[in-house]
């Protein structure tokens, strides 16, 4: 099939989206890291521009690949997928390059990446095809007991756990939120039947709490390090300027400067005090030179993406595609939430990512990916209409 033909079956609403914010976050890195940024790591000012349109060509080509492999063929590939980012994180656990108290990076001769943003949508196709696999199984309770469900949920949640373990002992504390909220969204949503879940979070909570009581005494009462501990002083940011506030008060800062129609592009002050402007507190920068409408602007395209996202799954008929879609609407709405949660005060700044508008690489292509599998599913429903007619 042509890609004209792969193009005329996509979600339109969606792609037309996406490609604005690709398009508008990849011009925007030259304003977010202007001449604060070269300053401060020692760049040229168009070196965060250039990586992140490598990173976006690179996602590019995983687009066009990843749009004419069938669904069908998840259940065999995923196995391998998943083997591949836990041995990654296994070595990064191991052997990986600590960034602000976390275990961040893999750094093999200059080429950087993070498996844990990987893991995201590895993650999600995984628990969709176990939730496919086990589907009829656990709405049967004639032929299959309790204890057999129980076996079968048991073998979801050490599947869906490992990598959220493993990423929270690197420290990482902003991509296990997110790993473990996806989980716990995909769980409610899950087949398992209700009394089972309720079990189950229930006995979940128990080992959460004895496992947290476990690893504090082993890690001298310090679960989070030092630059963790510092943002979570969110309330008052301000009155805590030098001990923990700073990035959260000059995002304020940036954000009340902009008004309704913004200090114009390139026209940031606060570009020189934030200082993660091109990832954290890009969103800052946006509101400081572009106003509050062009924000609102942003908002609706993202509110465009997590609902038509959220309403393809509503519609196919495949429970693996149902819930991969489910899982990575889930991703994109919890990263935008926490992102700006963060920088409006209104919870801990956790270093996650802006979908499209913070420079990312691995990040980038994980949810170029992302979508490339959303857009994958939308064809084959489109294509099955026309043949039904």
């Amino acid at each position: 099939m042509k890609i004209r033909r792969f193009i005329s079956k996509m979600d339109t609403p969606l792609l037309i989206s996406s490609i604005i914010l690709i398009i508008f976050g990849l011009l925007n890195i030259v304003n977010a890291s202007s001449q604060a940024v070269v300053l401060r790591y020692g760049t040229g000012i168009y070196y965060y521009f250039v990586r992140q349109l490598v990173f976006i060509i690179i996602g590019f080509f995983a687009f066009l690949f990843i749009i004419k492999i069938p669904t069908k063929k998840y259940p065999k590939l995923i196995k391998t997928l998943y083997l591949i980012v836990f041995g990654l994180l296994v070595y990064l656990y191991m052997f990986g390059r600590s960034h602000m108290g976390s275990l961040n990076w893999i750094d093999i001769k200059g080429f950087r990446f993070q498996p844990s943003e990987l893991a995201k949508p590895v993650l999600i196709i995984a628990i969709s095809v176990l939730f496919e696999q086990f589907y009829s199984r656990l709405n049967d309770n004639r032929k299959y007991t309790r204890q057999d469900h129980f076996k079968m949920i048991g073998i979801i949640a050490i599947v869906g756990l490992i990598f959220p373990g493993l990423v929270f002992l690197q420290k990482d504390l902003g991509t296990t939120i997110i790993l473990a909220f996806i989980l716990f969204i995909m769980f409610l949503a899950s087949p398992i039947q209700k009394i089972e879940k309720r079990q189950v979070f229930t006995f979940g909570l128990v080992v959460l709490m004895f496992a947290a009581l476990v690893f504090t005494i082993k890690s001298g009462g310090k679960i989070l390090s030092e630059e963790q501990r510092s943002r979570l002083d969110f309330i008052d940011p301000c009155s805590s300027y030098e001990e923990g506030g700073y990035q959260i008060c000059n995002g304020f800062i940036a954000i009340n400067s902009g008004g309704l129609f913004g200090v114009g592009i390139g026209n940031s002050k606060q570009v020189s005090y934030l200082p993660e402007s091109h990832t954290d507190s890009v969103f800052a920068i946006i509101a400081e030179e572009y106003g509050f409408l062009f924000c609102t602007f942003i908002f609706g395209l993202y509110l465009v993406m997590v609902y038509r996202i959220f309403n393809l799954a509503s519609r196919v008929e495949s429970i693996r595609n149902k819930y991969i879609c489910l899982g990575i609407g889930s991703y994109i709405m919890i990263h935008i939430i926490i992102n700006l949660g963060g920088l409006f005060g209104s919870m801990p700044l956790t270093g996650v990512p802006l979908p499209f508008l913070s420079y990312g690489g691995t990040y980038t292509i994980a949810l170029i990916c992302s979508l490339s599998v959303v857009q994958r599913i939308c064809i084959e429903k489109n294509t099955d209409k026309i043949k039904i007619r």
